[in-house]
């Protein structure tokens, strides 16, 4: 495993190979060794109360499990699976961009570990998530 990462360019090709990843509408805004940013463009549909207007839980657990995976996939150059996922709500995500910033917590040669940060277009902090990966090499 190198200190490399992969750059913007090849994970934004990686991220929009999968067409859940294209519906979330993401764009790859920075990625590095340390991590990576990303930006989930707003959709109407995931409002879950049509009258107070906030996201689906489902919806943000997706994009940090996102954020998490593809912060492994800058030093890996691929995608991982996920084993377990934990994802923390911090306050109502209301219409809006989500900005995801992901971190590589600990790599391994089998698993990995990667959290994930969203913060809603004001910049305050709506969910957090760590989850697990399989790093091993595909067989």
């Amino acid at each position: 495993m190198s200190d490399e990462a992969i750059g913007i360019e090849k994970l934004q090709q990686l991220i929009t190979r999968g067409p859940f990843n294209q519906w979330l509408n993401f764009t790859v805004t920075e990625a590095g060794y340390d991590g990576v940013e990303i930006k989930a463009a707003w959709r109407e549909e995931w409002v879950i109360h049509p009258e107070r207007r906030y996201t689906h839980g489902g919806i943000l657990a997706a994009i940090v499990d996102v954020a998490a995976d593809y912060a492994i996939a800058a030093r890996l150059g691929r995608p991982v699976p996920t084993i377990d996922l934990r994802v923390d709500y911090h306050k109502a995500a209301m219409p809006g961009d989500i900005t995801a910033k992901g971190r590589v917590v600990r790599m391994g040669s089998q698993y990995s570990t990667a959290e994930a940060y969203l913060y809603n277009s004001e910049g305050e902090l709506v969910a957090s998530g760590r989850g697990t990966y399989l790093t091993a090499a595909p067989k």
